[in-house]
């Protein structure tokens, strides 16, 4: 997608001298740790690179007492700049968050729905190894007597097709629940004994993702003005004669890894290999963006993240997602739990995106406003 690259003020960021940025000044740090000592993230086409963050990476390991002296450390280090999308008055932006859901170790009556580590037969794939005339957007495949096929489904795997293999990590309540696990690509799983796993995306199939509410609003079983996580929630359980019809629409499936909940207040470790900070931090497309660098979002009519009032906050690219495609759309995180899902659920507002480019590195951008 074409867009443009405009130079801005920060004092024309709506909303800026209100916000108080310091929660992404830490989540900078971890970014710098880990672009240090295990390795720096890939440049989007965009251009902006680790080596460009790397001062400002260094200079986040000052003190920063309050919100004033975040705003300062921005102001000193970055440059903002709009992203205008050709053909678009503006971006726009969804949310996700950890669900919490309770399961058990081993299936019951109750809990029969599994959550699956990755399969060994599962396989990347790359443009060195795909099989002629296979989608090239599959980057998973099925190794099956020494080839390379499309993996089974997610009613492939429903009806069957991974049991017996011992890859379950635990079992849920709901089939639904499951469901937006996968959706969410990360939960908190409660255990009768009090004890506590986090799981977080490992693998998926490789089919594309498809928008159950989508296929809703088309089939004319929802209102597009109130489509919500929520409002297909209760269509889904009012229906459960068509749960299976409609959950399997989305062939995508996805495939987790273990890891402890160390922190209540921070979210899963994601594509940026970070935890996430709650309400500060955004999956963006990974083809455009580099992970670790900051955006500053803004909405008049996303209200209910911010207590009523327009939507402006500074976040941090750490994610990625199918879904999230384009240089100005982004999927914020909300946070773990039901309360997380609730704002979640309802985010899909038009947003004005600002990327913060590295002092250093702005002389180019201004030079080279166009990009397409």
């Amino acid at each position: 997608m074409a867009f443009d690259l405009e130079p801005v003020s920060f004092s024309e960021l709506p909303g800026w001298f209100a916000d108080d940025p310091a929660p992404v000044i830490a989540s900078l740090r971890r970014c710098h740790r880990h672009v240090t000592t295990v390795k720096p993230y890939k440049t989007g086409s965009l251009g902006l690179s680790v080596e460009d963050m790397l001062p400002a990476f260094e200079a986040a390991g000052g003190d920063f007492a309050n919100a004033a002296a975040a705003r300062a450390f921005f102001e000193a280090w970055f440059v903002p700049f709009r992203i205008r999308p050709k053909g678009k008055r503006a971006g726009f932006v969804t949310a996700f968050y950890e669900p919490e859901i309770e399961v058990r170790e081993e299936p019951d009556a109750n809990f029969r729905f599994p959550l699956y580590r990755r399969p060994s037969d599962l396989v990347d794939i790359n443009d060195a190894n795909r099989p002629e005339g296979m989608d090239p957007y599959f980057a998973f495949g099925c190794l099956r007597d020494g080839r390379i096929e499309e993996y089974p489904d997610r009613c492939a795997i429903e009806e069957g097709f991974l049991a017996g293999r011992g890859l379950e990590i635990a079992y849920a309540r709901s089939k639904v629940d499951v469901f937006f696990v996968h959706v969410q690509g990360a939960a908190r799983l409660n255990y009768p004994d009090g004890s506590r796993r986090r799981i977080t995306y490992a693998a998926k199939t490789g089919h594309r993702f498809t928008a159950i509410g989508k296929l809703l609003i088309e089939r004319g079983e929802i209102d597009a003005a109130t489509v919500s996580m929520a409002s297909i929630r209760e269509w889904l359980a009012a229906h459960p004669d068509r749960t299976d019809e409609v959950l399997r629409h989305n062939r995508s499936f996805i495939f987790f890894r273990e890891a402890p909940v160390e922190k209540d207040d921070l979210g899963p470790v994601a594509a940026a290999k970070v935890p996430l900070e709650p309400g500060r931090s955004l999956a963006v497309d990974r083809l455009i963006h580099t992970f670790g660098v900051p955006f500053y979002i803004a909405s008049e009519t996303l209200t209910h993240l911010d207590g009523g009032n327009s939507f402006g906050r500074l976040m941090l690219a750490l994610d990625t997602g199918s879904a999230i495609v384009g240089p100005a759309r982004g999927d914020i995180f909300t946070g773990s739990g039901d309360a997380a899902g609730d704002l979640a659920g309802s985010v899909r507002n038009e947003a004005d995106f600002f990327i913060l480019v590295p002092l250093a590195a702005a002389a180019r951008y201004r030079r080279q406003s166009s990009h397409g």
